[in-house]
């Protein structure tokens, strides 16, 4: 099958290629190697990743560009994984997030309808758009309509476009809450990665809402699995609209001082911690109904956060070259 993967320079994109091609997928990466957080990352990932992947350096937003690279490659699939990350840098950066996001999403839409229309699309949406809330778990159905941040709004939009084009064309989609990924090659900006790096650097560590937040966290290799399930045998019923939105999650939310202690464990080290307020755009909870990607794909995270947590910290130790890294503000 053929596939593009866009964001494969990113850190689900890097992972989601590597399993296409090892599972004799023909892939091409897009990605435009944004410096979100220093490029070594992302040039390191795409060094790793099997020769076979063709990279293209190109930004999904640029519409007609992508489109011809739809129209020569003919995709069978396309997993849309690119777009500008974080909640916080939103709220400073609200211009990357509308271009790399809506209008990248919209840019993949169009192209697909116009050049490969046979193809499917499994998109990265998020756990974010559930808002503020306190009743778990969050199910596929709940309202998400009231966003708590730019990113999380841009996320919504892009589901509601994709349910617009799947009305309008018969566009067949699927689309993925993700909630909290983790794991190797992951994102400098996430918690688990800069408490790591700072606790085996005898740096402080900040704790936001005092370490007191439910985060479902979701390893990627449990990610990876939904995603090549969908690739390469989606349901699409008949008589439904051919979009979905799936909650991939680990259904098992921790408190990020649960985390850190974690990651102590792991490191043979303590954390100096500060203990904050929580920051705009923090909710104090995310948690996964997974029963629906469960009864359609066979859904089942089978990695606990303490062995995750330590399969990190140990790659983590042998990747020097990775430590201190911070995420560097841009504009578009």
């Amino acid at each position: 099958m053929k596939v593009i993967v866009t964001g494969v320079a990113g850190f689900i994109g890097f992972h989601v290629a590597q399993a296409l091609a090892a599972g004799g997928h023909d892939v091409v990466g897009v990605d435009n190697l944004v410096p979100y957080y220093p490029l070594v990352l992302k040039r390191a990932r795409l060094a790793a990743l099997p020769k076979a992947i063709r990279f293209v350096e190109a930004d999904v937003a640029d519409a007609a560009r992508f489109s011809g690279l739809v129209r020569e490659v003919k995709p069978q699939a396309m997993v849309h994984l690119a777009a500008q990350a974080g909640v916080r840098y939103s709220i400073d950066n609200p211009f990357a997030y509308i271009h790399s996001n809506d209008l990248g999403h919209v840019s993949v839409l169009e192209a697909l309808r116009r050049d490969a229309p046979e193809a499917h699309l499994v998109y990265a949406s998020s756990s974010s758009v559930y808002g503020d809330r306190d009743r778990a778990p969050f199910k596929e159905d709940d309202r998400a309509d009231l966003p708590s941040s730019l990113y999380a709004a841009t996320k919504r939009a892009n589901e509601l476009a994709s349910s617009a084009y799947a009305h309008l064309y018969g566009l067949r989609q699927l689309g993925l809450r993700f909630f909290t990924v983790y794991g190797r090659w992951g994102r400098p900006d996430m918690a688990y990665w800069s408490f790591t790096d700072a606790i085996l650097a005898g740096r402080e560590i900040e704790l936001f809402g005092h370490g007191q937040g439910l985060r479902d966290f979701t390893h990627v290799r449990d990610v990876v699995g939904s995603i090549m399930a969908m690739v390469e045998a989606p349901l699409f019923p008949a008589g439904e609209l051919p979009h979905r939105i799936y909650n991939i999650g680990n259904a098992s939310p921790v408190r990020v001082t649960e985390l850190v202690a974690l990651i102590e464990q792991a490191a043979g080290r303590k954390a100096k911690t500060r203990m904050l307020e929580a920051q705009p755009g923090d909710v104090p909870l995310t948690s996964a109904d997974t029963s629906r990607v469960r009864a359609d794909y066979g859904f089942a995270p089978a990695t606990p956060l303490a062995d995750g947590v330590a399969d990190f910290v140990g790659w983590f130790r042998e990747r020097p070259e990775l430590h201190g890294l911070t995420p560097q503000p841009h504009l578009v």
